[in-house]
């Protein structure tokens, strides 16, 4: 009965989420500047195309820039703002998430991939996940291995959630880092990732996940004295928040 209402909450969270996009209005993306190795993937597509400057991009189109390559693009934001953005080396962004999502957008899509990442640990009803330990030791449940070209990509979107961050697209540099690290548990297994997941979740006013996840970091091994004291200082700031 429970697997039941679980699928049939997932499939009222993916209709739901269909419906959020369909009346979100993106306008396109337009492209800058273009230096050295840098190329665009349509929609669905899996070929990598060539990119110059002058080009319009759609939401669903997604941008990569080689070890030397850099972008610049304009991106609509609020009203009849544009939001510049630029792309150093080493990045891969999907471009639907160069935009701030509303509160009600946030919430669905992180309920979907606290959906996504079940296989995982959930705690008081948030997304976990794994440490060094459960990677590599308590958790034997089977997955399909990853290959270094995978996780090469995986990095490389990693790189695209810290843009995001660094631009002030919160909540998206949020969802990504946590897609991201739950496909590739390696990446998981490095502290400033999750360093990263938790400073993004903190800023998308996610109180909570941030907790749970600044929570997670202190339990890595990997984890240095310093870090271990900085994200104390957090959590501490975050509960003090909380009780405000």
């Amino acid at each position: 009965m429970k697997r039941l209402l679980g699928t049939m909450a997932l499939v009222l969270l993916i209709a739901g989420s269909g419906l959020a996009d369909d009346q979100h209005r993106y306008g396109l993306i337009s492209v800058q500047k273009i230096q050295g190795d840098v190329s665009v993937r349509h929609g669905v597509a899996e070929e990598w195309s060539s990119v110059k400057a002058g080009d319009s991009l759609k939401p669903d189109d997604t941008m990569k820039t080689g070890p030397g390559g850099t972008a610049v693009i304009a991106a609509p934001a609020e009203g009849s703002a544009v939001k510049i953005l630029k792309l150093p080396p080493d990045v891969i962004v999907d471009l639907s998430d160069v935009r701030t999502l509303t509160p009600e957008e946030l919430m669905l899509k992180l309920t979907m991939e606290k959906v996504r990442a079940s296989s995982y640990e959930w705690k008081n009803n948030e997304l976990n996940i794994p440490t060094t330990t459960v990677v590599h030791g308590t958790d034997q449940s089977p997955r399909t291995p990853v290959s270094a070209d995978e996780i090469s990509v995986g990095r490389l979107q990693l790189n695209g959630s810290r843009v995001l961050f660094d631009n002030g697209f919160y909540s998206t540099s949020a969802l990504r880092a946590m897609d991201v690290l739950r496909r590739y548990p390696a990446l998981a297994a490095e502290v400033d990732n999750r360093v990263l997941l938790a400073e993004a979740l903190e800023k998308a006013n996610l109180r909570g996940e941030a907790i749970s996840e600044y929570t997670s970091v202190l339990q890595m091994e990997s984890a240095g004295n310093e870090t271990k004291a900085r994200v104390r200082k957090r959590i501490e700031e975050l509960r003090v928040r909380g009780e405000g």
